[in-house]
């Protein structure tokens, strides 16, 4: 029965992501809930039913002697692999956070930073859930004053939202259901629903107009570190990406999502 259990969980599981990818919502706020929803869902499942055949344990009413046995490995083995990405995870990000405390830190227009010694233009927040400003000297030695504050202000929303905290545990779900259907494709449109959030946020402080305009001077020559502890502002996935950004950007006013926490 357990056997039966778990196959059908991961079966339901894989439906339903693969049924609501093609799902889009609207409007902003709708799209950042409905694609976390069938992100989040489908692993949380699956982990959910493997802690608790865990828990069972392998005895009992069994339609065959030897189900019990597999069910239960196969849990131990999903559980474990899980625990294993989740160790390999925070051990390069408690890496990255220890290089990153190495460089001086900058106060700069107000905000306390650390400095990369490059030449790249580069910026992002990089921790938990206290994540600090890192830039390189290149952009602050080639941003004038106003494009810098319109860089600082979306790390400042990333700050904001803790969005290096929360996207280091959906990264993990992301590594142990990377066989899901349409991971990447789901894994990207978080991504660039979480720098438009971060971009409305900023809006509400920084001109738009200013906004795009450093975009679009940002990424044309920068480094990329994309990482689940990263939140950079210049981090988009394709072209058609940046253009997403720069025509929310341009066309739609300052706007707050809608939370559905019943959801």
């Amino acid at each position: 029965m357990h056997l039966t259990m778990l196959l059908s969980i991961v079966g339901l599981a894989w439906s339903y992501r693969y049924c609501s990818k093609n799902s889009i919502a609207d409007n902003w706020g709708d799209r950042w809930q409905h694609t976390l929803e069938i992100f989040l869902l489908p692993p949380l499942l699956i982990c959910a039913s493997a802690i608790a055949i865990l828990q069972m344990g392998p005895h009992g009413w069994m339609v065959w002697g030897w189900e019990g046995w597999v069910s239960y490995w196969l849990a131990v083995v999903f559980l474990g692999f899980a625990l294993f990405c989740l160790v390999r995870m925070g051990l390069a990000a408690g890496e990255m956070i220890d290089r990153v405390r190495a460089c001086p830190m900058l106060k700069v227009d107000g905000d306390s930073m650390r400095v990369l010694a490059i030449d790249t233009p580069y910026s992002a927040r990089i921790g938990f859930w206290q994540p600090e400003l890192v830039v390189s000297q290149g952009l602050l030695d080639t941003l004038p004053a106003d494009h810098r504050q319109a860089v600082f202000a979306h790390e400042r929303a990333h700050y904001h939202y803790r969005d290096t905290f929360w996207f280091f545990w959906l990264g993990w779900l992301r590594q142990i259901s990377s066989w899901l259907p349409h991971s990447t494709a789901i894994w990207e449109e978080l991504l660039v629903l979480r720098e438009l959030r971060a971009d409305r946020w900023a809006a509400q402080e920084i001109d738009s107009l200013l906004l795009a305009e450093t975009l679009l001077l940002v990424v044309q020559n920068t480094m990329v570190l994309e990482d689940s502890y990263c939140a950079a502002f210049h981090q988009v996935t394709s072209p058609d990406r940046l253009n997403q950004r720069i025509e929310a950007l341009i066309n739609s006013p300052p706007a707050t999502e809608s939370n559905s926490w019943w959801q």
